[in-house]
């Protein structure tokens, strides 16, 4: 089965950068959507930005020209570019991937999240 794994997380002065990663390993098949979640505390889980297999892309509104999804495709994992962050990012980050093939099955995998903390 296939394993996701992120890393990158930690703490971060307002206005820092900081660039999260999520490797997948084990059985990979074909991966349609990888995407960045994340949940504050006290807050629900919501979608922070997702990249498909041809390369598009979607972001939050919050994170909308600050952060940058890339997926290297060689190395099985994707990225998080985190820009200009503010307080509000603080949050645990959860890597998401959809498999299968499409229209005939679906299959979602999560990883166990990093916590990312923007504070002075």
């Amino acid at each position: 089965q296939m394993r996701l794994v992120e890393s990158g997380g930690g703490l971060v002065e307002p206005g820092g950068s900081l660039r999260l990663s999520c490797t997948a390993s084990g059985s990979i098949a074909r991966i349609n959507l990888m995407s960045w979640y994340r949940q504050a505390p006290a807050k629900d889980r919501e979608l922070v930005a997702g990249i498909e297999s041809d390369g598009r892309t979607n972001y939050a509104g919050p994170v909308k020209g600050r952060f940058t999804i890339t997926w290297d495709n060689a190395k099985n994992t994707v990225y998080l570019q985190m820009n200009g962050l503010k307080a509000e990012d603080t949050a645990v980050y959860y890597c998401n991937a959809e498999t299968g093939v499409r229209g005939l099955e679906r299959y979602v995998h999560w990883g166990k999240g990093t916590l990312v903390t923007v504070s002075s």
